[in-house]
């Protein structure tokens, strides 16, 4: 056996952003996909500067794997999430994620779906931002006063 290739190593890493969500099934699936190691973390998604997938993508190597359980569990926008692969496969690893088999970096196809859905969801994150300011803009305060618009 060539001693100069490190051996495959399978690395999870299950993400949570809000208070009242938990990891646990994020880590059973991960656990049961053959992850020897799972980074964890709970912090918001607007924070880009996740401190556990920093030690994650500095801990790569070639012939590593890096799994999530679904693509969002890696990046909220397509941005963030190319830079975060573009890392992992720049570390000479592969990413992948259980509830997506397309969405694999090893082959062409899969680099490709990634594109096009990361830009599907940044879409739908649009929109949604969309409609909830337009819900703000039109719904009273609680407090009972009214919101006034001022147009210039």
């Amino acid at each position: 056996m060539d001693k100069s290739i490190a051996p495959f190593r399978s690395f999870g890493y299950a993400w949570v952003s809000t208070v009242g969500q938990t990891l646990e099934a994020q880590l059973e699936e991960l656990h049961a996909a053959g992850c020897t190691n799972v980074f964890r973390e709970k912090v918001s998604g607007a924070k880009a500067d996740r401190k556990e997938l920093m030690k994650l993508l500095a801990t790569l190597g070639p012939g590593d794997e890096l799994v999530v359980t679904r693509i969002d569990r890696l990046a909220r926008s397509t941005f963030d999430m190319f830079a975060i692969v573009k890392r992992i496969v720049d570390a000479g690893a592969r990413f992948r994620s259980l509830a997506q088999p397309w969405a694999d970096t090893d082959d062409s196809t899969g680099r490709l779906m990634l594109a096009v859905l990361g830009g599907l969801a940044d879409v739908e994150r649009d929109l949604i931002k969309t409609r909830t300011a337009e819900l703000m803009r039109w719904m009273p305060p609680r407090s009972g006063i009214l919101y006034a618009m001022t147009v210039l």
